[in-house]
């Protein structure tokens, strides 16, 4: 087997299993949550998948965390009136005070005993906070198996992606507002 690698702390603050923290929300959706196509709406299983991750960041930074960004939210497949939704959270990386959660979403007939169906998926980023609303440390996250090691290495990747976009997306606006092409 391979030897799981993971960045060493700074401050040598100890590190937290992935599963310290993962957890799994299931809800039965009514006929609340349906648009008008009869399936449910999108943003119901985006509170979800918030509300799932939020847990698992609070859980595993051991206080609040805030949401700052989602990534990649994919609805593979509808769900509908009567399926029993389960959210899959857990931590697949940490930095000094964010933290990404990647989300797994399934869905079930409530009333069969066919196997859940994976209907979507997203990676979000969370910050822990103090009481005052400023960022304060995390633990690290310790992948235990060779699949929390897989997602923390792409959760590295995608990291890099957002920080290069941020960057590429403000060095466009401050060239443009330079060359006075932009109002605002």
């Amino acid at each position: 087997m391979t030897e799981l690698v993971t960045e060493k702390p700074a401050d040598d603050q100890a590190g937290k299993p992935t599963s310290a923290s993962r957890i799994t929300l299931s809800h039965i959706m009514t006929s609340v949550d349906t648009n008008l196509l009869g399936t449910v709406h999108g943003g119901v299983i985006m509170k979800l998948v918030d509300d799932a991750a939020g847990a698992v960041a609070g859980r595993h930074s051991g206080g609040p965390a805030v949401t700052a960004s989602m990534d990649e939210m994919v609805f593979l497949e509808p769900v509908r009136i009567g399926d029993l939704v389960h959210v899959r959270a857990q931590v697949n990386w940490t930095g000094r005070s964010s933290m990404e959660v990647g989300v797994r979403v399934l869905a079930e007939r409530w009333n069969e005993s066919s196997p859940a169906q994976q209907v979507g998926s997203a990676y979000l980023v969370f910050a822990a906070v103090d009481e005052q609303g400023t960022p304060r440390r995390v633990p690290p996250v310790v992948p235990e198996t060779e699949r929390d090691q897989r997602r923390y290495q792409e959760a590295q990747i995608r990291r890099t992606h957002r920080l290069a976009r941020r960057r590429a997306i403000k060095e466009l606006r401050e060239r443009r507002a330079a060359e006075g092409l932009d109002d605002a």
